[in-house]
C-alpha cells in the first residue's frame, strides 16, 4: 500500500471546533494536580499526615473531567471530535507566534483517559506502598507534578506546548528515579536516565527548529497541512530528529540504557511513569506527527527499523535478568518497540500501535504492581531466586498477575491478543521500503516480530514461575528472621484486581465492531489493511505455537525444575543478555571515553598553551621589571648622565636623518 495516498485524508479529516461545555473545562484536569503538587511542596511537613489523600483526590478529578469530556465527545460526530481551547498567548514574537493551548481529541483524550485512570489507581496502591517512608508527601507531590506534566504533553496542540509537558515529565522522572537519593547508586541511576533523555530532547528541539525555519509555526494543524508542499528532504529531517526524541523518552535502540537503571524509583514510580505513561510518549509523538511521515517515507521506515532492533533488544535482555523489575523493565523496552515497529508502517499500524500502548499500560502497571506486592512480602528483595512458590500465601497477586502474564503473551482472549497480534499481521505487510514497493521488508518485519513473542513468552514465563510456582527459595530479613510472606493490604490489591479485569476484557471490548479503530480515525485517518505476504491464520497459528513453545520451555527449566539460588555460569550470550548486551560498555566506548579524551585534551591545552603563554608574559614583565630596576640607583649624578645620554642621542639621530 502507497501510504502517502492518505495525506488528504488525515489532513482534511479533522474539523477543529472551539471547546465548549465540559471541555471548556479541560485546563482544570492539568491545573488541579499541578496545583496540589506545589501545594504540598510548600508546606512541607504540615502536609505529611493528608497530603497523599488530596493528591489522590486531585489525580480522579482529572480523571472525572476528562471523563466528562470524553462523554461529550462521542456524543459529537466524529468529524467534530476534535475540540481546541486556546487559553492565553504565549509567545507572541511578530509572525512567529505560540498559543498555548489545549487540543482534545480522540487521540488525545485516549492518553488522558490511560494517563488519569492508571495513575489514579496507582495513586491509591502508593497510600499503602509508601506508609511508612517518611517522605510519603513530597513522594505524592512528585507524582502529581508528574500526572499535570504528562497531561499537558498529550494536550497541548503545538509542538512548544508538548515540549512543555515533554521536559515537565522528563523532570518528575529524574525525581523519583532518584527519590531515595541517599542511596548513590539511586541518585547515580536518576543522573543517568536524565542525561540520555536530554539528547533525545535535542532531536526534538531540532525538529522545532526546522519547522520554523520552514513553517514559520510550530502548530500541529499548521505543520499538518503545511508539510505537504515541503520537499522529501525537509519533510525526512525532521522526522529523523523527531524520532531522535522518541528513542530518548521511550528508551528505544540507541538510547535504551536508561530504563533498567531507572528501577531504582519507588515500583509504583516503574509502574506509572516507566512502563504505562511516560515511556510512551514517543509513540505518541510519532503517532502525532502522522503528517510528516507520510511525507518522508525513509523515516518512516527507520521508525520501523528502530522498533523493531528494540523488540529483540529488549526482549533478549529480559531472559537472563534474576531482577524482577529489571525483565519487566526489560519487557516493557521490548513492548514499546512492538509499538514503534506499528508507528512505522502508516496509518493502520498508528491504530495499532495506540491500540497496543493502552492495553499494555493496563497489564504492565499491574504486573510491576504485582511485582510490589511481592516485594513487600519479600522483605523488598527482587532477587527471584530467592523466590518460589508465592502462590499460596499471595493468591490475589498470583491471581492477578497471571492475568497480565497471559494478557503480555497475547493468549486469547486477553487484551494482548487483540492489540499485539494485528501489530505483528501489520508488519507482515510492510511492502515498501522509502520509495521502493518491496515484499521483503514484510518478512523480515514479520518474522522480527514473531520471534520477539516467542521470545516473550519465554522470559514473562521465567518471570512468573520463578516467583509463583516450584519450591520455596525463601531467605531471612534484615533482621535475620525468616521471612514469612503475606498478602498485601487492600490499598494494593483492589488497584491490582481492577487493572486485571483490564488485562482479561479490556481489548476484546474495544474491538467489538472494531471500535477503536473507528474511534481515531478522525486523527489516524480511514487506512486499509494491505495483504501480508503470509495469510492472517497462518500467522496467528505461528504466534500462538510459538507462545506454546515459549512458555512451555520456561516450565520445563524454571517451572517443573529445581531453581538454583546461585547464578550459573551461563554462556557468552548468556553473560551478553545478562548485561545488557553491553549497551553501556558500548556507550563508554563510543561517548563516554572520546568525550573523557576531549577534556582532557581540552584541559591539558588550558593549562600547557593558556596558562603558558599567561604565565610567560608574567615572567617576561618580571625579568623586564627586574632589568629597569636597575637603572633606578637613586643618585643624581646617574640620572644626569642618563639625560646627557639621551640628548646626545637625539642628536645623532637629527644628524643621520638631515644628512
Amino acid at each position: 500500500m502507497n501510504y502517502s495516498m492518505l495525506l488528504p485524508q488525515v489532513s482534511a479529516e479533522v474539523g477543529f471546533t472551539a471547546a465548549s461545555g465540559a471541555a471548556s473545562l479541560g485546563w482544570l484536569m492539568i491545573a488541579i494536580p499541578l496545583a496540589v503538587s506545589i501545594l504540598l511542596l510548600l508546606l512541607g511537613r504540615v502536609s505529611d499526615g493528608w497530603g497523599h489523600w488530596v493528591a489522590v483526590i486531585a489525580s480522579w478529578s482529572s480523571f472525572v473531567i476528562g471523563l466528562f469530556i470524553l462523554f461529550q465527545m462521542l456524543g459529537n460526530p466524529a468529524s467534530e471530535r476534535a475540540m481546541e481551547l486556546n487559553l492565553f498567548e504565549w509567545i507572541p514574537a511578530g509572525e512567529f507566534s505560540v498559543s498555548f493551548g489545549l487540543l482534545m481529541d480522540p487521540l488525545s483524550m485516549t492518553f488522558v483517559m490511560l494517563v488519569t485512570f492508571v495513575g489514579s489507581l496507582i495513586h491509591i496502591y502508593s497510600v499503602a506502598y509508601m506508609e511508612h517512608d517518611k517522605d510519603r508527601r513530597r513522594f505524592f507531590a512528585y507524582l502529581n507534578f508528574f500526572i499535570a506534566s504528562m497531561l499537558i504533553l498529550v494536550l497541548g496542540n503545538s509542538y512548544a506546548i508538548l515540549f512543555v509537558g515533554w521536559e515537565g515529565v522528563g523532570l518528575a522522572s529524574y525525581l523519583l528515579i532518584g527519590f531515595w537519593n541517599q542511596v548513590p547508586e539511586y541518585a547515580t541511576a536518576a543522573k543517568k536516565a536524565f542525561v540520555m533523555n536530554r539528547v533525545g530532547d535535542m532531536g526534538l528541539l531540532l525538529a522545532m527548529m526546522a519547522m520554523v525555519a520552514s513553517f514559520s509555526s510550530v502548530d500541529f494543524r499548521v505543520v499538518s497541512a503545511e508539510i505537504t508542499g515541503a520537499s522529501q528532504g525537509t519533510a525526512t529531517v525532521i522526522g529523523l530528529f523527531l524520532l531522535l526524541a522518541a528513542t530518548g523518552k521511550s528508551a528505544q535502540f540507541p538510547l535504551q540504557a536508561w530504563l533498567g537503571d531507572a528501577m531504582a524509583g519507588p515500583t509504583p514510580v516503574s509502574a506509572l511513569i516507566h512502563a504505562a505513561t511516560m515511556v510512551t510518549a514517543g509513540v505518541y509523538l510519532i503517532v502525532r506527527s502522522g503528517a510528516v511521515y507520510l511525507q518522508a517515507p525513509i523515516a518512516a521506515t527507520v521508525v520501523a527499523i528502530v522498533g523493531a532492533i528494540t523488540l529483540l533488544f529488549g526482549a533478549i535482555v529480559g531472559t537472563a535478568k534474576d531482577d524482577i523489575k529489571k525483565v519487566l523493565a526489560a519487557s516493557t523496552m521490548s513492548q514499546i518497540g512492538y509499538m514503534m515497529l506499528g508507528a512505522g508502517l502508516g496509518p493502520i499500524g498508528w491504530v495499532f500501535a495506540i491500540f497496543h500502548l493502552f492495553t499494555h499500560g493496563f497489564f504492565k502497571a499491574l504486573m510491576f504492581l504485582g511485582a510490589g506486592s511481592v516485594m513487600h512480602a519479600m522483605d523488598d528483595q527482587v532477587n527471584m531466586r530467592n523466590f518460589g512458590a508465592l502462590k499460596g500465601p499471595m493468591k490475589i497477586t498470583w491471581i492477578t498477575f497471571m492475568m497480565g502474564w497471559l494478557a503480555i503473551l497475547g493468549v486469547p482472549p486477553f487484551s494482548g491478543f487483540w492489540s499485539k497480534d494485528p501489530i505483528i499481521e501489520t508488519a507482515f505487510s510492510a511492502n515498501h521500503f522509502g520509495n521502493v514497493e518491496a515484499s521483503w521488508p514484510g518478512w523480515i518485519f514479520g518474522l522480527v516480530a514473531l520471534i520477539g513473542a516467542g521470545i516473550t513468552a519465554f522470559y514473562m514465563s521465567r518471570l512468573f514461575f520463578m516467583t509463583f510456582h516450584g519450591e520455596s527459595r525463601w531467605t531471612k530479613t534484615k533482621t535475620g528472621e525468616p521471612i514469612k510472606p503475606a498478602e498485601s493490604s487492600p490499598l494494593m490489591t483492589v488497584p491490582m484486581v481492577i487493572l486485571a479485569i483490564g488485562a482479561v476484557v479490556l481489548g476484546g471490548l474495544l474491538m467489538i465492531n472494531s471500535a477503536f479503530v473507528t474511534w481515531l480515525e478522525p486523527v489516524t485517518g480511514v487506512a486499509e489493511h494491505a495483504d501480508p505476504v503470509l495469510p492472517v491464520p497462518v500467522i496467528q497459528i505461528l504466534v500462538i505455537l510459538l507462545i506454546i513453545v515459549g512458555a512451555g520451555w520456561a516450565w520445563m527449566k524454571y517451572g517443573r525444575e529445581e531453581v538454583p539460588q546461585a547464578v550459573p555460569a551461563g554462556n557468552a550470550f548468556v553473560h551478553a543478555a545478562r548485561n545488557d548486551l553491553y549497551q553501556d560498555e558500548l556507550n563508554e566506548s563510543l561517548f563516554m571515553a572520546p568525550g573523557v579524551a576531549l577534556m582532557k585534551g581540552v584541559t591539558a591545552g588550558d593549562r600547557y598553551v593558556v596558562d603558558g603563554i599567561v604565565h610567560g608574559l608574567a615572567k617576561l614583565s618580571a625579568g623586564l621589571g627586574r632589568v629597569v630596576s636597575k637603572t633606578q640607583t637613586g643618585y643624581v649624578r646617574s640620572y644626569a648622565s642618563y639625560v646627557a645620554g639621551g640628548v646626545l642621542l637625539a642628536l645623532v639621530v637629527v644628524l643621520v636623518t638631515r644628512f
